[in-house]
């Protein structure tokens, strides 16, 4: 809004740089531009004042869809003034000298032409759609035909509007299918919850499953492994019996031949000596048998008698001492015959 100041004969107007200002005297468009400052006369002076920032302009309107139901869209345009001269000719702009305010209302005609258009391109695509796919994918197709419509309606470029950018903000049913789409789509929901459920004790399942076989194969390896290992101790054991019988067989097969070895050594000994002593019997034998029997007595009894330590009891027999002493009156007649001679 423009901000005038009275004064006894002039008025002075400032306004923003947001404002585009068109000063006429008398008819004639004299000044123009954003944010002016200048002296007029109120009585022959008329301004227009067009905002020519960018402007959102929120929009809320009723439909109903193909399948009948009613639904609501709501949401903001944004626009802006690109020719303030052509939309001050279609609008009127003017604003009142005494406050600087617009004397029309000419925002609230633009707001009313935006709303009128806007549910129009709106409509034609509610009343071919379904409820579901406008809810489902409304808001952007929304959005694209409003937005489209209004950039190629051929009004608003004649009066020098441009539209800046056009967002719905949703698209809602009435409150009662609103809960019964929630009810259907909360139970799919809840649908897949318990499906997802069902397949994740499934497959918890399958796991512990797989788990269990896996266990079993472990315990059939370990049990085959054990059963190995045992038959590895047997056969261990059974190669160490051998190997001690073997040790032992050759130990004793050693010793018996180490004591073979020592009899034989010892039986050639004895039959050495026993030889020896044989032949030395024989020769001796042989010296006994030339000599005379009572030789041999007297040998035999001094043998005795080196053999006795005391005599207690000598007997001494006729039969015994006659042969001895007839053989030892001989010796003596010998023993004299044989001095004499030699002398």
């Amino acid at each position: 809004m423009a901000e005038i100041k009275r004064f006894p004969i002039v008025r002075h107007l400032r306004s923003e740089p947001s404002q585009h200002v068109l000063r006429f005297r008398r008819g004639r468009l004299v000044g123009r531009g954003r944010g002016l400052t200048f002296w007029f006369h109120p009585l022959s002076a008329s301004i227009s004042e067009v905002p020519v920032d960018d402007r959102e302009l929120p929009f809320l309107f009723h439909g109903r869809s193909r399948d009948f139901q009613d639904a609501v869209v709501q949401g903001v345009i944004s626009y802006r003034v690109a020719d303030a001269g052509k939309l001050a000719e279609r609008v009127d702009f003017t604003v009142d000298l005494e406050s600087g305010a617009h004397r029309h209302k000419p925002m609230e005609k633009l707001a009313g032409l935006f709303t009128d258009l806007s549910q129009q391109f709106a409509l034609e695509y509610l009343v071919h759609t379904d409820l579901e796919a406008i809810l489902a994918d409304g808001v952007e197709e929304m959005r694209s035909r409003i937005e489209g419509g209004l950039r190629e309606d051929r009004g608003f470029r004649e009066m020098g509007l441009e539209i800046v950018s056009v967002r719905v903000g949703a698209i809602k049913p009435e409150a009662e299918v609103e809960r019964a789409l929630q009810v259907r789509v909360r139970e799919a929901i809840q649908q897949q919850a318990d499906e997802a459920t069902f397949q994740r004790r499934a497959l918890a399942v399958e796991k512990e499953r797989a788990i269990q076989e896996n266990e079993l194969q472990n315990q059939i390896e370990l049990a085959r492994r054990e059963e190995q290992l045992i038959a590895q101790q047997g056969d261990n054991e059974r190669k160490r019996i051998t190997d001690e019988n073997d040790a032992a067989r050759i130990a004793s097969e050693g010793a018996a031949l180490r004591r073979e070895i020592r009899s034989t050594a010892k039986a050639a000994g004895i039959r050495t000596v026993e030889e020896a002593q044989v032949a030395a019997e024989r020769d001796r034998m042989a010296i006994y048998r030339e000599f005379p029997a009572d030789r041999l007595l007297g040998l035999a009894a001094r043998a005795l008698a080196g053999k006795l330590e005391r005599i207690e009891h000598l007997n001494l027999t006729p039969d015994l001492l006659a042969p001895l002493l007839t053989n030892l009156v001989g010796a003596s007649a010998k023993h004299i015959g044989s001095t004499n001679g030699e002398a």
